[in-house]
């Protein structure tokens, strides 16, 4: 398969490089089934898994015995804790448990792999070549996204965004923190849920070398 290429965009919002996409990460695969699988690993993974209910062994009360066991004409009783009472222990409901379970290495790097590919289709993934601003300030970080056409200028409503970075920067840091619309992460941190929870993908030269690196040898 021949490279994609991209344009390289500045924080002005104009073309300023290209860069050739590496085919054994960006090859035009979409496997959904491998999507699938890691978003619902991810989202498995994330369950507390607290929910609990109380037996009728763990219920307060219900030591006496409420009537003699024959002779009353009514059916016979051991406690008044008794499921079929009220007050009662719940019967098979749901007590604290571990919902996590672990993935194979080679389908969460496919269906990552997937994910970049899916952007790359709907066009939603810019790379950026560097994300300096004038002042760590969040006036300054609006306009960058409304030079890349991802922040209505009007409005200020956002498509959803998420920024990967090669590495934090405090002042950046400062600046994007107020941004309701934008989510960032590192590249080598970011993972399939991440990708496809959101509508834009922006990610910086760096940042895109280190997740074709990890993607490459992974």
């Amino acid at each position: 398969m021949e490279a994609i290429t991209l344009p390289i965009y500045n924080t002005e919002g104009k073309e300023v490089d290209s860069v050739k996409l590496n085919t054994t990460v960006f090859d035009g695969t979409v496997n959904s089934a491998a999507i699938y699988q890691a978003v619902n690993a991810y989202r498995a993974n994330q369950r507390v898994g607290l929910a609990a209910t109380k037996t009728r062994g763990e219920v307060s009360g219900g030591g006496k015995k409420p009537w003699r066991q024959k002779g009353t004409g009514r059916a016979r009783v051991g406690s008044n804790r008794s499921p079929l009472w009220r007050h009662g222990g719940v019967v098979f409901g749901p007590h604290p448990r571990d919902y996590s379970y672990v993935l194979p290495q080679k389908i969460k790097n496919l269906a990552l792999k997937s994910s970049l590919n899916a952007k790359v289709k709907e066009n939603n993934l810019i790379v950026v070549d560097d994300l300096k601003l004038a002042a760590p300030k969040t006036k300054e970080a609006n306009k960058v996204f409304i030079n890349l056409k991802v922040l209505d200028k009007k409005t200020k409503k956002g498509n959803y965004v998420l920024l990967l970075l090669e590495k934090q920067d405090k002042d950046l840091k400062m600046a994007l923190d107020n941004l309701g619309f934008l989510n960032v992460n590192l590249a080598k941190d970011t993972h399939v849920y991440e990708v496809m929870s959101h509508k834009k993908l922006i990610i910086t030269k760096e940042g895109l070398t280190t997740l074709t690196s990890r993607l490459k040898n992974g």
